[in-house]
C-alpha cells in the first residue's frame, strides 16, 4: 500500500475492535473483513471505484445485530479520509456521480467542505440484504461525513431493488469521492477563499 496521502486508523470499544488502512492514490488493492457479507462487499466498491487501496478489518458484537460494526467503521473510514487528505493543498475539492445500476440511478454530490453534513434519500424498502441491515446504509455515510468534514448529497433518482439502490450508492459515493479528492495541478493552493477547510 502506498504512502502517500495514506493514513491508518484503528478504533477499540466495548462494541467494535477496528483497523482500516487507507490510500487515496492506489491501485484499488482491497482487503475487507467486517464479518457482514454485503457490506464487505459495498466496501469493495469503495476501493474499486474509488481507485484507492482500502483494508478493513472489523470484530463487531454481530451476536447482537449489525448495527455498531456498519456506523463504526463509517466513524474509522472517515477519520482515515480526513487524516490522508492532508491540509487538502491542490484537491479538485468537490465530486459527483450519476450511476446506473440496471433500473436503480443514484447521485451523490461530495464536498470536501470540512463541515460534516448528509442529505440521504434512498428507498431501501427490504429490510436485510444477508445480514446486512438495509437502513444502516445512511447510518454509515452520515459517520462518514461527520468525521471526514465531507458534505455528502446521496439522492436516489429511480430504483425499486434495494440491492442495486444500495449498490448504486456506494459505487456514486466512491467515484465522486475520488473526483474530489483528485491533484489538480492548476491549484497550487487550498481550495477555498478562506485559506482553510
Amino acid at each position: 500500500m502506498t504512502k502517500a496521502r495514506y493514513a491508518r486508523v484503528q478504533r477499540k470499544t466495548n462494541e467494535t475492535d477496528i483497523e482500516i488502512e487507507l490510500s487515496l492514490d492506489g491501485t484499488s488493492i482491497c482487503e475487507i473483513d467486517t464479518g457482514v457479507g454485503f457490506f464487505d462487499h459495498m466496501l469493495h466498491h469503495i476501493a474499486r471505484h474509488g481507485v484507492m487501496d482500502l483494508k478493513v478489518s472489523c470484530k463487531g458484537d454481530l451476536h447482537i445485530d449489525d448495527h455498531h460494526s456498519v456506523e463504526d467503521v463509517g466513524i474509522a473510514l472517515g477519520q482515515a479520509i480526513g487524516e490522508a487528505l492532508g491540509d487538502k493543498r491542490s484537491i479538485k475539492r468537490v465530486g459527483n456521480c450519476i450511476m446506473p445500476m440496471d433500473e436503480a440511478l443514484v447521485l451523490c454530490a461530495i464536498d470536501i467542505s470540512g463541515r460534516g453534513y448528509l442529505a440521504c434519500s434512498l428507498n431501501t424498502a427490504t429490510p436485510k440484504l444477508g445480514d446486512y441491515t438495509s437502513e444502516l446504509t445512511p447510518e454509515f455515510f452520515r459517520a462518514v461525513a461527520a468525521n471526514s468534514g465531507l458534505t455528502i448529497h446521496i439522492q436516489q433518482m429511480a430504483g425499486n431493488n434495494t440491492h442495486h439502490i444500495i449498490e448504486a450508492a456506494f459505487k456514486a459515493f466512491a467515484r465522486a469521492l475520488a473526483e474530489a479528492v483528485s491533484l489538480d495541478p492548476r491549484v497550487t493552493d487550498i481550495p477555498s477563499t478562506k485559506g482553510t477547510l
